[in-house]
């Protein structure tokens, strides 16, 4: 199964992340990528930038080096009322909106009947998500089924976090489970490396080898084509 774009990358911005959005593409299109999204990470983490770092996201070009670069963020959600660090209106208009729950961003793990309320509340307060990022992650436990079948319901991606599995210990199992349910309920993933550095741009070989075993097929990955991708995120955009 081949990847044709990493819609999950970092930047410099994101103040703990170490390249630029040229050096990005120069990277994706050496490897023979045809698409990157920038997603930072939303103000309420430390280091991130200000918002209006995202609402002037629309000065970045639709393709540099040829790669088309999706504007987004990695939006994270801050109180127990499923609010994100910045409000919905400003988050429909990009292209690729990750919702996480990450420490020190104003929420903390409360447990997984907690946790998965918060951040089904986070979705319905917010239509311009599409994906629920690292929901693996074992820091914030969330319920695998509840969570499939509400992503499925508001046409949010599950994605599958490479990354994770380096540096979220534990996510292995966890997003295993995700990945069967998603192919149980007949719904879609995103694969993303979660790039911090030019380095990890496009590494997917351990969440392409989970996603094997959960016997996941290339129809439920929307990453695979430029055509799946832009159906799925584009439509009713305005960046």
């Amino acid at each position: 199964m081949k990847i044709v774009a990493d819609l999950h990358v970092h930047t410099i911005s994101s103040g703990h992340a170490y390249s630029t959005i040229e050096e990005y593409a120069a990277r994706a299109k050496k490897i023979g990528l045809k698409a990157i999204a920038i997603t930072d990470h939303g103000p309420a983490m430390p280091g991130a930038p200000h918002a209006y770092h995202f609402q002037n996201l629309g000065m970045v070009p639709a393709k540099l080096q040829g790669v088309r670069i999706y504007r987004g963020i990695e939006a994270n959600v801050v109180d127990a009322e499923g609010n994100t660090d910045l409000p919905p209106e400003w988050l429909t208009p990009f292209e690729v909106v990750m919702i996480a729950m990450h420490p020190r961003c104003g929420y903390d793990d409360q447990g997984e009947e907690k946790n998965t309320a918060v951040l089904l509340k986070a979705l319905e307060r917010n239509p311009g998500i599409n994906v629920i990022a690292h929901p693996g992650n074992p820091k914030y436990p969330i319920n695998v089924e509840q969570t499939v079948a509400a992503a499925r319901e508001k046409k949010v991606a599950i994605e599958i976090n490479n990354s994770s599995f380096v540096s979220r210990a534990g996510s292995w199992d966890k997003c295993l489970l995700f990945a069967k349910e998603v192919k149980r309920q007949d719904w879609r993933v995103v694969i993303g490396s979660d790039s911090h550095i030019t380095a990890m741009l496009g590494d997917f070989a351990q969440a392409l080898k989970l996603i094997k075993e959960a016997g996941l097929s290339e129809k439920h990955v929307i990453n695979t084509s430029m055509g799946k991708i832009d159906k799925f995120f584009l439509k009713g955009r305005v960046c």
